[in-house]
């Protein structure tokens, strides 16, 4: 769980990068480690923060999905780089599948389209051709055709519960400011550290 000071000093900084003009102040990298030792890096957007930690959905058969897994311990960075002198968050923690509810409220919030290409992708699986990708669009536009396009069973959302949150404020000449947060147990700590 995220402590009260933690979380608003996030809230806040997101906020300035959402005034700031930042196109996807939203966007985070996402690393993940597979069965084989390999560390996979791609941008996801955070669709949600609180307490609890960072959310994000993805499709649970993807790479990053059986990746999650095989090792769930995970590591987000947020780079807003127009802000101040340039801010990134660091987050490092374990990925846990939301409850069923929490992804079915999040899937009907999304466009049509989006819904549709949920189960029209086979993500990470190899696509011999874009025509076969359209074609499975059109099957599920037409298998929805008149009502509402329901969550696929392999689709939904994670929270990440840190255990390790950076904030990195960029000065001039590389005199950064470095504040690590840390918990222990429901307990959270932090120290600056050298930049």
């Amino acid at each position: 769980m995220l402590n009260h000071e933690i979380l608003q000093t996030f809230l806040q900084l997101l906020d300035e990068a959402r005034a700031g003009g930042d196109l996807e102040p939203t966007a985070m990298n996402l690393s993940t480690v597979g069965s084989d030792g390999r560390v996979s890096s791609r941008i996801v957007l955070l669709k949600g923060v609180d307490e609890r930690g960072f959310r994000f959905f993805t499709n649970y058969e993807s790479d990053k999905g059986a990746q999650l897994d095989a090792h769930p311990q995970v590591a987000l960075c947020f780079h807003w780089k127009p802000l101040r002198d340039g801010v990134q968050v660091r987050v490092e923690g374990v990925a846990r599948k939301l409850l069923a509810e929490e992804s079915d409220t999040y899937f009907a919030s999304r466009p049509r389209q989006a819904r549709i290409g949920a189960w029209a992708s086979l993500q990470s699986q190899t696509l011999p051709d874009r025509e076969t990708f359209e074609q499975r669009v059109a099957h599920y536009e037409k298998e929805f055709a008149g009502r509402d396009v329901a969550r696929p069973p392999h689709w939904g959302g994670y929270v990440v519960e840190p255990d390790t949150l950076e904030f990195w404020y960029g000065a001039e000449h590389r005199l950064h400011e470095r504040v690590r947060w840390s918990r222990h147990g429901q307990t959270w700590t932090h120290r600056l550290l050298y930049p």
